[in-house]
């Protein structure tokens, strides 16, 4: 019990991860690649977003996001199922947000995305669509005037998160402090990563991590899983749910423009099968192995 309320609430707080990590990124284009031990089976997915701000007036602004998600999950394993149609899942995302300032370096935002996840065998169905909204406060001690910045810069956001993914009728907390405390050195304590970093140079780090990570998708032909008393269960939607440690460097090589690579091994590494009321039908294979991402970000 205590294994399956950490996955749930792991997997609930991946659904502000879009919101929480994309707030300083204009874009990005991201490829990651893990396989399963003890296991012929492996995940790759292709990642790109771009987020577009326009100044309606002074300090306020609309933000108009699209992200497009591809995965291939190679299935290997002898699986009691029919795994024909459900390795190549895709995602595109539409967003909208606004964001204004507020008094004593505060600042407010609001979030609202729609998004289509499946396998997509057939033409777009009502159960593809994902729904989605995030409210935030953040304090931002990072970007001042040299006479009014702090010995040890830092940024607070607090906020809140609905998705119709989280199968709860409620929205979860988040929380993301990031802190400059010693020259070239800085952390960040969160969800969905927290992280220690060190430049060591200007323009290029290294970062020891803890992140979240995964996916989630309806399947739109649900998959009949026999199980061994001979039972069989439907399988109405796939997610992978990861919990990720490791390194990572990062070098800005133009203004604004940085490449990255990270890699490490995964603490939790769990494919599984649900049904339409979110609970496990089918756990594919929870084996944790080493991982790598790479990609290309634009910053503010």
């Amino acid at each position: 019990m205590i294994y399956k309320s950490l996955v749930f609430i792991l997997v609930s707080f991946l659904f502000v991860q879009n919101s929480n990590a994309q707030l300083t990124d204009l874009a990005r284009l991201e490829y990651t690649y893990f396989p399963q031990d003890n296991s012929d089976n492996t995940f790759k997915r292709l990642r790109a977003f771009v987020n577009y701000p326009y100044e309606i007036y002074e300090d306020a602004y609309l933000v108009v996001g699209v992200e497009y998600r591809n995965v291939n999950l190679l299935l290997r394993d002898n699986l009691p199922f029919d795994n024909n149609n459900i390795e190549r899942f895709q995602s595109f995302t539409g967003s909208l947000g606004f964001t204004d300032k507020m008094e004593n370096n505060w600042r407010w935002a609001v979030q609202a995305e729609i998004k289509l996840a499946s396998n997509f065998d057939n033409s777009i169905t009502g159960d593809d669509y994902i729904f989605g909204g995030s409210a935030y406060f953040i304090k931002d001690r990072t970007k001042l005037t040299q006479e009014n910045m702090p010995k040890k810069p830092w940024r607070l956001i607090m906020g809140l998160n609905y998705s119709t993914t989280a199968g709860r009728p409620f929205p979860l907390p988040f929380i993301n402090y990031y802190r400059e405390f010693a020259p070239k050195w800085s952390h960040t304590l969160g969800v969905p990563k927290s992280n220690v970093k060190y430049k060591f140079v200007p323009g290029m780090a290294f970062q020891a991590f803890i992140t979240l990570d995964g996916f989630y998708a309806n399947i739109q032909e649900n998959t009949p899983i026999s199980l061994p008393d001979n039972s069989q269960l439907l399988g109405e939607n796939i997610s992978l749910t990861t919990l990720l440690s490791g390194l990572g460097y990062e070098w800005e090589f133009m203004d604004h423009f940085v490449f990255y690579v990270y890699g490490g091994h995964t603490i939790i590494n769990e494919i599984r099968f649900r049904d339409s009321a979110g609970d496990n039908v089918y756990v594919i294979n929870d084996e944790n192995n080493w991982y790598g991402r790479s990609g290309i970000k634009v910053k503010i």
